[in-house]
């Protein structure tokens, strides 16, 4: 396998990632809803650009949130939402993540900053205004404020992929 192509598959056990965590965001899915806090408590945002509805699952190594593709937001391009905003469905959901660390710790929310993403592969242009869709971020690394997370957005005839690149200076730093 080349270290610059990404085939889609886990080398470790040769399975497609797709299926994988497919498998493990169905398995979450006939779990209870856990009882978590709202988004608006995790995020560094406010108003309509929290733009997630729910925390569905979360765990020491990711988080799994749904939404309700919004007509009423700036990303909104008539009945449909490009599918480009879905990296910033994903980034929420890993600052969802981050947020609910930072409660674990006592730590105050802070703001993080998205750095880029590598691989973003969608199987469609647009959501519909309306659209239920669950997202699950899993941490790949994050280390001295850098962090890397594999992220999925599925919803009825979506299936988008991406790894994220993200930053959050130390304590005190912003």
């Amino acid at each position: 396998m080349s270290d610059v192509v990404d085939d889609g598959i886990d080398a470790v056990v040769k399975t497609p990632r797709k299926q994988t965590v497919r498998s493990h965001l169905e398995q979450r899915s006939r779990a209870p809803t856990v009882g978590i806090l709202e988004v608006s408590e995790l995020v560094p945002h406010s108003g309509s650009m929290v733009l997630l509805d729910r925390i569905i699952d979360y765990d020491e190594q990711g988080l799994t949130a749904e939404l309700a593709v919004r007509g009423d937001g700036l990303l909104c391009d008539g009945p449909t939402v490009p599918a480009w905003a879905g990296i910033e469905y994903m980034a929420q959901t890993i600052a969802a993540y981050v947020g609910m660390k930072a409660k674990q710790a006592n730590e105050p929310i802070r703001l993080g900053f998205l750095l880029g993403t590598r691989f973003y592969s969608s199987n469609v242009a647009a959501f519909e205004v309306g659209a239920t869709l669950t997202v699950r971020v899993e941490k790949i690394m994050q280390d001295d404020g850098l962090g890397v997370f594999e992220c999925r957005i599925l919803g009825e005839g979506v299936d988008i992929a991406a790894n994220l690149n993200v930053y959050q200076p130390p304590l005190g730093n912003i």
